[in-house]
């Protein structure tokens, strides 16, 4: 009788002491995906070293200001309009554009892949403040969104 009441008590401790410790964790349930409607979509990349056009097209009522790291100075984009920019070879560092709102709104960025060498940045109103700031395109190929 000592005995199943000594484990009681232990296992009583120990439940309650996983409840505490998992609490304010958020547990990670795996789960499945239909292709081409819950999926989320791939990672953008392209081809290492591939010679990458980009577009950047402003989306919003305002004056948009974009620079590309280290090669440009700040560029004026207005409504509607697009720029063009280019990525070279292996040679060249890592692609990087940052952005801003002329009148501090946040920006929200979508990144499209239109073809093996085509990379267009729409940018449009909204996004949590900060919103969106810059588009990273590594020596690997991938593209990231900050």
């Amino acid at each position: 009788m000592y005995s199943r009441s000594k484990l009681l008590s232990i296992g009583l401790l120990t439940s309650t002491l996983l409840c505490i410790l998992t609490e304010g964790t958020d547990l990670a349930i795996a789960g499945t995906c239909v292709a081409g409607s819950s999926c989320a979509p791939p990672p953008i990349q392209f081809i290492p070293g591939q010679r990458i056009t980009i577009e950047v097209v402003n989306l919003t009522r305002g004056v948009i200001q974009l620079q590309q790291m280290p090669v440009t100075d700040a560029l004026t984009i207005s409504p509607g309009q697009v720029r063009t920019l280019f990525r070279g070879s292996t040679l060249d560092p890592n692609f990087s554009v940052i952005f801003w709102d002329t009148m501090g709104l946040a920006l929200k960025a979508d990144i499209i892949k239109l073809g093996a060498k085509n990379l267009r940045i729409e940018l449009r109103p909204g996004g949590r403040p900060p919103g969106n700031r810059a588009v990273y395109l590594n020596d690997d190929g991938r593209v990231k969104l900050l």
